[in-house]
């Protein structure tokens, strides 16, 4: 109780509730900014989630009705509400249109969208405020647009009361929002006020349990009333000559139940019962007519009009609209307007033009006792009459499930419509629930292979498994277009591979492949399996199959997007493979146009899908056209936002701005996008190749700035431990577990760890060591042990020099930054203390990493000789060296290009000369010597054939950035 003395409350729903009353009022008043004996304090924060469980009929609705109406009575107060319902379960976002709805339709159209934002398009279908367009909404993102509706509303000046009855009968979407929102209730002055039954929790929302479950969660439970309680509300309902006898045969017949109490009392007062002990003996006959098969035989009574209208109002759940159920029910306005002053009477219904059930025990009762046969047709009837009277077919559809299938096509049509409605709204596990009841019907042979292909793409995104099946099933149908069959196949790869079975993912396309005519069909699916072949980590022939992608793409000319995305492959695994950086990037421009992305390779697009995008831009940061990646990544980030893709999408997008900001030295912005993006992944679940990419970037980043024990926390954290990923993951794992090692300085552990990985990239033909950075980190861990073989020409000695073979003479100061530790080192010096990357490791300038790093010539050439250390042998490294072209010298900084530095770039375009990073013409001096030759195998600088003639060579830098 709060301080000061609460009025005697006549609703036997409230008897003995002083407790549960206190705690709401408590809540609300702290919300409110109201203290102890109504003074008025400062407003807080002082929401958070308020939980009420307990059995039907023990008063959870009144509890919260008084919620409402302490909220209200706060000037500073918003209350929003909502119910749940057993019948409308299945429409998507009901509960949420409930709460916000009420509020939206107030506001005119211009303050809609303005309070909206960049989410009006986003969560607005969902909400009912804006007409669904054909697109596939990402759930996560329109969860994301509903967090934003409702931080608006809390933070707007006003304090915001959430209520929500019956939540166990919530719809999934609805439900699946608020769980998750619920983490954020600590941050706004927002209460959310639930209540449910504790033994009907709903299965399709597994959060949602945990969340009432949780420990640091205590749900009020409400018990049933003591028998001096009923007794008091005897004697107030019936007088004060009620005695002891009867009053303890009503707390017997009812439990306690405050429902069955009060329905029980007025019963005994319709029938003028003289409440003593000998009327006692009747209190079972009416007690049994209150609910189950007592009330149905009570409603059988009142005539089959008033019957057939309650069975009307039944099916079609709350929010009854007194016209439909007249027209469900067969009647006219006269007689329907008779059977429902009947039914509010007996206290079945209320409300006018809007009616609802009296309580939900009743609802459940009256619907139950439909004849199944006849149940099932009033659903059909009140589909039909739904969508006439502009309803929508979300709303029909709930009543189709309901339908016996019947062979019916316009039952297909309107479950397919409202599948496309709920993809729309993003509601995936809606769309695939009609498109499973579509194909039960079933439909039409002819088109039951676009039925599964359209419910295989219902639940890529939710049910990889469950996709996998679909598209087989299509497949193996006839009635497919050649075209519908092409995107088929590529769906189902993409299922195989977000199910981490790449292998069934590139065996899958190139079936397809074989079969399908010559043209971009088949393009597209070659190109599906040398991206799936091409990201294994444990790939068969690797070799083998980059020789053919190799032999195709040489006569390829990017005359369309099929063209281009196997000139990106290629691309994509010459970089893996640490050529020529400059015949690398050579591939990536040509699969542009004028620079960009073609149209139907963007970001968004459901067609390539994001995969492509992503290759042109870790191909770039790994060849440094750096400037090129981040506008590619922040491009990703900008579209997944405003498409309202916050899952995977925007996670990935993040993590490869990362990657970029990892790659120009600047480690502290890039730890900050790479715990975003790896925040983004969690909120998936564990195991996706998105936590095992944002993992990898992370530890490698937090070991650059020198941070082990991060790095290592991150790696306990995201279960970054054997086996790893199937896929190609950013930076290796493999390698980077040795890297993690030895920063720890498991020296030994290190060794195993590196020399397994070495030998399956070396295998593979994966001699990029920037990306694998396996070599350097070998040759330290051996270097004070095994110095001989650290410096080996054919260990990791001969491994470590990968990076001036792809044609970029930075790429090994480069890629010293972050190594663990340097060979040799001062004495008594630790491993930990040695991780922090050398000052000039990187050309540019590392920001954010320990100590003074330097740039320009000077830290590129420290880093070249700290990267030779542990490859130099008792000459000097002169046996190394021997044969090989004099090194050239770098531009200094303070020349433009990114980090204060001009980076003259060769464009290997036939007709083109040498152009800078941004695109305009490079002015070399006239020179004797030079002119353009041919590429050689090993690119410029490196001793290879082609390239520039010896005197260019000596006055220009080389390689890919």
């Amino acid at each position: 109780m709060s301080g000061h003395q609460r009025e005697p409350n006549p609703s036997a729903a409230l008897f003995e509730r002083e407790r549960e009353l206190a705690v709401v009022e408590q809540a609300v008043h702290g919300l409110c900014g109201r203290g102890p004996l109504g003074k008025d304090r400062e407003p807080g924060r002082d929401g958070g989630l308020l939980l009420f469980s307990g059995e039907a009929g023990l008063g959870k609705t009144a509890l919260l009705n008084e919620a409402r109406r302490m909220a209200a009575e706060c000037a500073c107060c918003t209350v929003l509400f909502g119910r749940g319902s057993k019948s409308a379960e299945q429409v998507p976002f009901n509960v949420v249109r409930q709460l916000l709805q009420p509020t939206l339709a107030a506001m005119t159209p211009a303050a809609r969208q303005e309070m909206l934002g960049g989410w009006y398009d986003i969560a607005g279908p969902a909400l009912g405020i804006v007409p669904p367009i054909e697109r596939q909404a990402d759930p996560q993102g329109v969860r994301d647009g509903l967090d934003w509706v409702i931080t608006q509303l809390a933070q707007g000046g006003r304090r915001l009361v959430v209520v929500i009855d019956d939540a166990h009968w919530c719809d999934p979407e609805s439900l699946g929002w608020l769980t998750s929102f619920a983490v954020r209730l600590g941050e706004l002055p927002l209460l959310l006020v639930l209540a449910y039954r504790p033994e009907e929790l709903p299965t399709h929302t597994p959060a949602f349990r945990k969340l009432v479950e949780a420990r640091g969660v205590r749900p009020v439970e409400l018990r049933a009333l003591t028998p001096e309680a009923v007794a008091g509300l005897v004697r107030e309902a019936l007088g004060p000559k009620a005695d002891d006898p009867f009053c303890r045969e009503v707390w017997a017949v009812t439990g306690g139940n405050p429902y069955d109490t009060v329905e029980l009392i007025a019963k005994a007062q319709d029938r003028d019962m003289n409440p003593v002990e000998e009327s006692a003996v009747l209190l079972r006959d009416l007690g049994a007519a209150a609910r189950g098969k007592g009330l149905v035989a009570r409603l059988e009574q009142m005539g089959p009009s008033a019957t057939r209208f309650a069975w009307a109002a039944a099916v079609l759940g709350t929010e009854i609209d007194a016209k439909l159920v007249t027209g469900l029910a067969g009647m006219g306005p006269s007689e329907a307007a008779v059977a429902a002053d009947r039914l509010r009477e007996a206290r079945i219904l209320t409300g006018s033009s809007t009616l609802e059930f009296a309580h939900p025990l009743i609802a459940t009762a009256v619907y139950r006792a439909i004849p199944p046969a006849t149940r099932t047709a009033m659903h059909g009837q009140a589909a039909w009459l739904s969508a006439d009277a502009g309803q929508g077919v979300a709303v029909s559809a709930r009543h189709l499930l309901e339908v016996h299938p019947d062979q019916d096509p316009d039952v297909v049509s309107q479950l397919r419509a409202a599948a496309r409605e709920h993809l729309a709204v993003g509601a995936p596990d809606a769309a695939r629930r009609c498109l499973e009841r579509a194909l039960q019907e079933p439909p039409p042979e002819e088109e039951k292979a676009t039925l599964l292909y359209e419910l295989g793409c219902a639940t890529l995104l939710t049910s990889p498994k469950t996709t996998v099946n679909h598209l087989r099933n299509a497949l193996e149908l006839p009635g497919l277009s050649e075209e519908l069959r092409v995107d088929a196949t590529y769906r189902l790869s993409q299922a195989y591979a977000h199910n981490n079975q790449l292998r069934e993912a590139a065996d899958v396309v190139a079936d397809q492949a074989s079969r399908t005519p010559s043209g971009p069909g088949r393009m597209r699916l070659q190109a599906a399996h040398y991206m799936w072949k091409g990201i294994q980590i444990e790939e068969e022939d690797a070799h083998g199959r980059s020789r053919r992608i190799a032999e195709l793409a040489c006569r390829l000319e990017g005359r369309d997007n099929a063209e281009r995305a196997l000139l990106v492959l290629r691309g994509f695994d010459g970089m893996i493979r640490a050529e020529n950086a400059l015949q690398v990037t050579e591939f990536i421009d040509r699969a542009l146009v004028d620079g960009r992305l073609a149209d139907g390779m963007g970001w968004t697009n459901t067609e390539w899908g994001f995969e492509i995008p992503s290759v042109v831009g870790i191909t770039y940061a790994y060849c440094d056209r750096l400037d090129e990646a981040q506008e590619l990544f922040d491009e990703a980030v900008r579209a997944f936002e405003i498409s309202g893709w916050s899952g995977a999408h925007l996670a990935f997008a993040h993590d490869f701005r990362g990657l970029v900001l990892r790659r120009r030295g600047d480690l502290v912005a890039a730890e900050e996008a790479l715990r975003k993006g790896l925040g983004l992944a969690d909120r998936l679940g564990p195991g996706l190749p998105i936590q095992w990419d944002g993992t990898c970037m992370l530890i490698d980043t937090l070991l650059a700035r020198g941070k082990v024990d991060e790095a290592q926390e991150v790696a306990e954290k995201n279960s970054f431990c054997p086996p790893y990923s199937p896929a190609i993951v950013l930076p290796d794992a493999a390698c980077l577990a040795g890297r993690l090692l030895l920063a720890r300085g498991k020296a030994k552990e290190a060794v195993a760890e590196l020399e397994a990985a070495g030998r399956r990239l070396e295998e593979r033909g994966r001699h990029n060591t920037l990306w694998a950075p396996w070599a350097f980190d070998l040759a330290e861990a051996l270097a004070q042990d095994e110095p001989e073989r650290a410096r080996a020409p054919v260990g990791p000695g001969a491994a470590a020099r990968q990076p001036v073979r792809h044609g970029d003479r930075r790429r090994r100061g480069a890629a010293q930054v972050g190594r663990p530790g340097r060979a040799g080192g001062a004495p008594g010096q630790t491993r930990q203390s040695r991780a922090a990357p050398a000052p000039g490791a990187l050309p540019l300038r590392v920001r954010g990493g320990p100590g003074r790093p330097r740039s320009g010539a000077a830290g590129v050439r420290a880093a070249r000789r700290r990267g030779r250390t542990a490859a130099r042998g008792p000459d000097g490294g002169r046996a190394v060296r021997r044969g090989r072209p004099r090194r050239h010298r770098s531009y200094g900084p303070g020349r433009g290009g990114p980090g204060g530095r001009r980076a003259h770039r060769l464009s290997t375009r036939p007709g083109s000369g040498p152009v800078t990073s941004r695109g305009a013409p490079a002015r070399f001096p006239r020179r004797a010597g030079f002119r353009w030759g041919g590429f050689g195998g090993r690119g410029f600088g490196s001793g290879g054939s082609g390239g520039l003639r010896p005197a260019a060579r000596r006055r220009f830098p080389c390689g890919g950035g």
